[in-house]
């Protein structure tokens, strides 16, 4: 039974998927409100646990999103920045192992290795990581927060609807890169979008049109096949 919809070829919400990255350079050619808006719209129907939809979503562009970097850029260049910016969750675990440090490891080094920085270049690494500040120059920042009285599942339900924007926009022909870079400075943050107390900042993203020139969007990052990630089991255990 047909359910209405009709992709041509089968395969156009796969490539919409697979062809998502996080670009880490941007050109400078505008997003309309009315696109940014379809965007979210399509997200929203994202599920969440008992339909609470508990993202809320701040859209800066222009000279707003101009003074946040700014501010904090100052902030980030400042030597003691780790002291007295502090994450209000912790996004990484505090202790690494295998594999996922090995990952982490991988594509960090990776994407310097494209950009020209050494092991022992601090302030190259310094400098690419400030580029997250500046939305990597995309002409429009998102912050993404969430309800401080919600539970672990909502996070997961915001997990969903990160998701959605992101696959959207490339069904557009933008892109996008979710960045936990900004939760350290969620003080600042706070101040430039009128953040709530009852409030707290789940993360940051650029959207725009990718500059396919800047050697950093040339990063193609690994998966793991599905035999390394998936069990099928098909008589009982035991």
């Amino acid at each position: 039974m047909s359910d209405g919809f009709d992709f041509p070829d089968g395969h156009a919400v796969d490539r919409a998927i697979e062809s998502r990255r996080s670009v880490r350079a941007f050109t400078d050619q505008p997003v309309s409100r009315e696109v940014i808006e379809h965007l979210l719209q399509v997200a929203a129907r994202a599920p969440s646990g008992t339909n609470t939809q508990p993202w809320k979503v701040y859209v800066l562009s222009g000279a707003a999103r101009d003074a946040l970097s700014r501010e904090i850029l100052d902030a980030f260049d400042q030597p003691d920045w780790v002291h007295t910016h502090r994450d209000e969750y912790d996004y990484y675990p505090t202790e690494w192992k295998s594999p996922f440090i090995d990952r982490r490891r991988k594509v960090g080094w990776d994407l310097y290795g494209l950009l020209g920085i050494g092991k022992q270049d601090k302030q190259g690494m310094h400098a690419q990581h400030a580029r997250n500040y500046r939305f990597f120059d995309a002409p429009v920042g998102l912050m993404f927060t969430i309800d401080r009285s919600l539970a672990r599942g909502s996070w997961m339900d915001y997990g969903m609807f990160l998701q959605n924007i992101m696959v959207a926009a490339r069904g557009r022909g933008l892109d996008t890169c979710p960045q936990a870079a900004f939760t350290p400075f969620h003080g600042i943050i706070a101040r430039h979008i009128a953040m709530p107390p009852e409030e707290m900042l789940v993360c940051g993203m650029a959207l725009g049109y990718a500059d396919n020139a800047h050697i950093a969007n040339r990063l193609v990052t690994e998966r793991e096949p599905v035999a390394g990630f998936a069990r099928f089991i098909e008589r009982p255990l035991g």
